[in-house]
């Protein structure tokens, strides 16, 4: 079988994935396939740094801006859309451009990750959601590390859904999560990866989130946190990282001051697990981003890492 080339810009947030990616695109004759999973919904636009018209250049962007915030998207979703937008952006001769910080997102559908079929069991599902209620998230992480250390070493005990699920499929198949998939990557993957990361150093990094909080705050940031606070039936979307840090303040309990710091502690945290999850794959290749270092050498690092693939993209070198 032959096996599409798609390029790979992942890392941390604020790394400067986008900008990275859209010019890629650019200079490749690609576009763009998002991998971030709250710009999939709508009006999310200042929380998730969904890119402006303007930072997109022309560049068609796609799995992205199109779900409403009550709706419901899994993993499996995802992968699914994202093989078709990529099959069709193949066959119309351009390259795929792999863009977003969701690691689970990107690992499942580079490495051709089948999903399990097994079945619910409500009833297990509510003793599980009660049990954390009484005794908390982190006594069923420890539950499922001890059947399957594996995923858990992967799961926060805030991602309370998917702890109850890898043990409600243990519960019904007798098989661990960690199982199914490793039987899963027996089928090889259509995908010849070309992954990359801009590494930045720590302080680095951290400096460009703080910015960008502010950045995000002087653009609106918490008239639109507040607008989705008036909707009881976004529970999923609001929980995303620059809203619910800003909750005390909207509903007047704490200062703005104490709460943008609580974003910025929250975001670098959140930027800290995006590091440990993409440090763990051998393939991504780590643009060395020293501090002071020109966005243009950046740019003809990475230009030259996807041109290693000349095989598979020598019609727009």
């Amino acid at each position: 079988m032959d096996k599409i080339f798609v390029a790979v810009v992942c890392g941390p947030t604020a790394s400067g994935k986008t900008a990275l990616a859209v010019d890629l695109a650019l200079k490749f004759g690609g576009e763009i396939v998002s991998a971030d999973s709250m710009q999939i919904y709508k009006g999310m636009d200042i929380a998730s740094a969904k890119p402006t018209e303007e930072e997109k250049k022309g560049v068609p962007h796609h799995i992205m801006d199109f779900l409403e915030p009550t709706e419901a998207f899994s993993v499996a979703d995802y992968v699914e859309m994202a093989r078709k937008v990529i099959a069709d952006i193949h066959a119309r001769g351009k390259l795929p451009v792999i863009c977003g910080g969701t690691g689970l997102y990107i690992n499942s559908l580079i490495d051709n990750i089948e999903f399990d079929d097994t079945g619910s069991d409500p009833g297990f599902r509510a003793e599980m959601n009660a049990l954390a209620a009484e005794k908390g998230n982190g006594h069923l992480l420890g539950m499922l590390a001890k059947v399957d250390p594996e995923c858990a070493a992967q799961l926060h005990e805030n991602n309370l859904k998917r702890i109850i699920r890898a043990l409600e499929v243990y519960h019904i198949s007798g098989k661990t999560m960690s199982e199914q998939k490793a039987a899963s990557r027996l089928n090889p993957s259509p995908y010849e990866p070309c992954m990359m990361m801009i590494d930045h150093p720590r302080e680095v990094l951290y400096e460009r989130i703080d910015s960008r909080v502010d950045v995000m705050l002087e653009a609106g940031l918490i008239e639109e946190a507040r607008e989705f606070f008036t909707h009881n039936d976004y529970v999923t979307a609001s929980q995303a990282i620059g809203y619910k840090e800003l909750r005390p303040y909207i509903d007047g309990v704490l200062p703005l001051e104490e709460c943008v710091e609580t974003l910025k502690r929250e975001t670098r945290r959140y930027a800290k697990r995006q590091l440990t999850w993409f440090k763990k794959d051998s393939r991504i290749e780590h643009i060395s981003a020293p501090k002071d270092v020109k966005y243009d050498k950046i740019l003809k690092n990475a230009e030259n890492l996807i041109k290693k693939y000349s095989f598979f993209i020598k019609d727009v070198l």
